[in-house]
């Protein structure tokens, strides 16, 4: 039966204009035509605006310096109508007419001064409207970019569904968000094909496992079965359980890469008693101490996922310890509207440049994970992306004469 090929992704659109090309640019309503549009327009305005003003303030003050003279003639007379018009007594023509000229210089004077202190509080009075509106106006062109701002950091929390789809017009910032937009669906198909290909190739894996643990414990029950064989089956059956815990870790980091939809409140003091209770086992056969005080703590989100966050870091302290008077402490509280989860624990030096290889999966210090019994290497690569999808975050610290400190920050 033939099959038919799967369908090749669509490639992203092709730009509607060409950069390059020096006609259709300027022909397009882009963001550089409309800024210069606005503000020249503006500009415009706020001088014409301006040039009317003083043309008014110009005309009054003609007006008022014709209209009011410093001097008056009675009977023949010229007298001063003003305190800073002085005209001498009984003045020859040439005298009367130098000091007439005088009292008008000083009243045109006056009237400039009058003039430039009005303008200069008209200017004033522009400029404060003309940056208030030209705010308001760049903040309502450049509201594209907070929109897209705002959705690169919801995309940022792993939420890849997010869209801008921007409308408006044919400009920059409509082809830059639907450029984003393209790469958000090519991005959401490879994290959705990735963790799907995990998940399916975890479960198809746990059925052939289950199978040989069931015929390898099968067998292991039969009395009458070698010795020899009795020990091999006891060593297929460890591998073949840390088989199973590998298949399990990998399908719990494809699930926890996603974003928690569905949330809860969870005390991080009970799960990280639940953690303790289920490592103190392990814990007392090897001499570590588990102490610390565990303050509530309640955070909204998945409560099995966090238990693995707790679980894991535990494992990780009383596994990795000293081998005589080691200790654990394990403490939480809430402080600056977070809820932290701190487990610290004695141990081997830890160099602070090999802190980021304890998060990658499969690596551990100096050699890779997988060639140590004490785990399949996938505990913090979990419980980091279990972190990441509460939108918290885990950070490692070398503690002061070995051992390390892991921190765990929450929102509430």
């Amino acid at each position: 039966m033939a099959t038919t090929p799967a369908p090749h992704p669509q490639a992203p659109p092709k730009p509607t204009w060409d950069p390059r090309d020096p006609v259709r640019p300027l022909l397009r309503p882009t963001i550089r035509i409309r800024l210069t549009l606005l503000y020249g327009g503006m500009f415009l305005i706020a001088g014409i605006l301006l040039l009317s003003i003083i043309y008014l303030f110009t005309a009054q003050a003609l007006s008022d310096s014709t209209s009011q003279l410093p001097f008056k003639v009675v009977n023949g007379t010229v007298q001063p109508t003003t305190s800073w018009c002085r005209l001498p007594e009984s003045p020859t023509g040439d005298q009367l007419n130098d000091a007439v000229t005088l009292c008008l210089r000083h009243q045109s004077d006056l009237a400039l001064d009058d003039l430039l202190r009005r303008s200069l509080f008209a200017l004033l009075g522009l400029s404060i409207i003309a940056f208030a509106f030209g705010y308001a106006m760049a903040g309502r062109v450049l509201s594209p970019l907070g929109r897209i701002t705002r959705t690169a950091r919801q995309v940022a929390g792993s939420d890849l569904s997010r869209r801008i789809e921007l409308d408006g017009p044919d400009d920059e910032l409509k082809e830059l968000a639907d450029t984003f937009d393209e790469m958000l669906d090519r991005l959401e198909r490879a994290f959705t094909a990735q963790q799907r290909f995990v998940a399916n190739a975890s479960h198809e894996l746990r059925t052939p496992l289950a199978i040989n643990r069931t015929l390898l414990e099968v067998h292991l029950s039969d009395p009458g079965a070698p010795v020899e064989l009795h020990q091999l089956g006891k060593t297929l059956l460890a591998t073949n359980e840390r088989s199973e815990q590998l298949v399990e870790g990998l399908l719990l980091l494809a699930r926890s890469d996603n974003q928690i939809i569905e949330r809860k409140p969870v005390d991080l003091a009970e799960v990280a008693e639940r953690g303790v209770d289920q490592v103190h086992a392990e814990a007392e056969a090897k001499g570590v101490e588990i102490r610390g005080e565990r303050a509530p703590a309640v955070v909204q989100g998945n409560g099995v996922l966090l238990e693995r966050i707790a679980l894991n870091l535990l494992q990780n302290a009383v596994r990795y310890n000293v081998p005589e008077g080691g200790w654990v402490e394990v403490t939480t509280e809430a402080k600056d509207g977070q809820a932290v989860l701190v487990v610290s624990n004695t141990g081997p030096v830890v160099p602070a440049y090999e802190i980021d290889n304890l998060f990658e999966p499969f690596r551990r210090l100096r050699q890779e994970r997988t060639g140590s019994d004490k785990g399949v290497g996938l505990g913090l690569s979990i419980a980091r992306s279990v972190a990441r999808a509460h939108g918290g975050r885990i950070i490692a610290e070398p503690r002061e004469g070995g051992g390390l400190v892991m921190r765990v920050t929450l929102p509430i």
